[in-house]
């Protein structure tokens, strides 16, 4: 579903991303997890066009992107790669002056050329299905994180896309909040949806990713089932990560 060859994103002087590679196979849940600075949230924006990268290759379901990929046909590739690729942010990114059913709505009627009633089917089923059935009405401002982040996960999903990136998407919520959004995530994966998700959350990666990438420094230090990376890992920097988590 997703391979990346040979990473390498740069701001400047500053090497972001180092040679990234990896891959994800259709219906898989890969975690990423790392210090802060490690180039994870970067990775992401790389995959879906919110940063350009300076070598390597991605291609995700069969569509390649090059460093040297001509303009007009990264452009015409990426349009392509958003309409089956959804992404969840750690702010939410919610338009502030729609109602939830209306943030759920736009992009399946303006993007996908949905009819309205369609489109506001599709919401309300999936705005139930996060516990928000009873929040249509109501404007983001009127809602906390972990029920703004979950709007968000349904405006993902109502494009029906092919995969998902999580960006750290509990990073700003408090516990109870971040319990809310980790059991709408293990039911997605649990119906097979391919995800991608940069996490802080050890339990979440534990239990519900299949394969655990750790990042360090722009490169990816080791993968690996769940299993392997947390009761038997191979890189220092990992069982470093890894004891710093558990002392906190």
């Amino acid at each position: 579903m997703i391979e990346v060859n040979g990473l390498v994103k740069s701001h400047g002087p500053l090497n972001v991303l180092r040679g990234v590679s990896l891959t994800v196979v259709r219906g898989e849940v890969a975690a990423i997890i790392g210090p802060s600075g490690g180039g994870k949230s970067t990775f992401l924006r790389c995959l879906n066009g919110l940063e350009t990268f300076q070598g390597g290759s991605i291609v995700i379901d069969g569509l390649r992107l090059e460093s040297d990929t001509p303009t007009p046909i990264r452009d015409r590739t990426l349009r392509r790669i958003r309409l089956e690729v959804g992404m969840v942010f750690q702010s939410f990114n919610l338009f502030p002056h729609r109602t939830v059913l209306a943030n759920v709505t736009e992009g399946p009627v303006h993007v996908r050329g949905l009819g309205q009633d369609e489109a506001e089917d599709r919401a309300k089923r999936l705005l139930d299905r996060v516990g928000l059935a009873d929040k249509l009405g109501a404007m983001p401002r009127q809602l906390s994180g972990g029920q703004q982040q979950r709007v968000a996960i349904a405006r993902a999903l109502a494009m029906e896309p092919q995969a998902i990136l999580f960006d750290e998407p509990t990073s700003a919520l408090d516990p109870r909040m971040t319990a809310e959004v980790l059991a709408v995530m293990t039911d997605l994966a649990s119906d097979g949806l391919t995800m991608i998700v940069v996490t802080h959350a050890m339990q979440f990666a534990r239990q519900v990713a299949h394969t655990i990438h750790v990042f360090g420094e722009g490169r990816v230090i080791e993968s690996g089932p769940p299993s392997q990376i947390f009761e038997d890992p191979h890189q220092e920097a990992t069982r470093m990560l890894l004891s710093e988590v558990q002392a906190a």
